[in-house]
């Protein structure tokens, strides 16, 4: 199996590799081209700032390219975000594939309701109301690992629900393509479960 991970400026695509590795697999971290459209799975990890990521993207055509590949393809953190069409990180126009927008956890949240929360969300929460394969065989209220100060609303795509100050999309699909919130490489058992079934499509 061909497998990639998308080379850009967003960090953990290490700890990526490491968890490909336990599973025994290994994968190419590449920006070319012709290695992408030819992998049979390829995986868009991120940590980092929408906006600057955004602009690495684009500059080396990884934006348009991203949107017509037709195998499976995993978008983890950051990776997901940038699949949907705006952030209001740096009010950043992204790849759009999922209709979603990202917010921050601050905006559109009832008075008074995030005084108890921390931003960014930084540890464990459960996924729930699971929809897809690369969930089979994962308990519903699974435990996963979530860094983030941004969310995708629910919406249309949605396929995984996590709850921090309110609910969002702790996963996305549409087609070929899946995006996750939470780190599954640093989510234990239901991670590596989820990457299993992510590389068996």
């Amino acid at each position: 199996m061909k497998l990639s991970i998308i080379k850009y400026n967003a960090g953990n695509i290490r700890s990526v590799l490491y968890a490909l590795e336990r599973i025994g697999l290994e994968a190419t971290v590449t920006d070319d081209h012709e290695i992408l459209k030819t992998s049979d799975k390829v995986i868009f990890p991120g940590v980092g700032e929408a906006s600057t990521a955004m602009k690495y993207l684009k500059a080396r055509g990884l934006d348009r390219l991203i949107a017509e590949l037709e195998q499976p393809f995993l978008g983890i953190c950051l990776g997901m975000q940038l699949m949907c069409r705006w952030s209001a990180e740096n009010n950043t126009e992204c790849i759009g594939i999922f209709e979603e927008k990202v917010m921050h956890f601050d905006q559109n949240v009832p008075a008074g309701a995030n005084q108890q929360f921390k931003i960014p969300q930084i540890g464990w929460n459960n996924i729930y109301d699971l929809s897809s394969p690369i969930f089979e065989d994962i308990e519903d209220n699974s435990y996963c690992y979530f860094v983030h100060g941004y969310y995708a609303a629910l919406g249309e795509h949605t396929i995984a629900t996590a709850n921090y100050i309110q609910p969002y999309s702790a996963g996305l699909q549409k087609n070929n393509f899946f995006g996750v919130q939470f780190h599954p490489e640093k989510s234990s058992t239901a991670g590596e479960k989820m990457i299993k079934n992510f590389v068996a499509l």
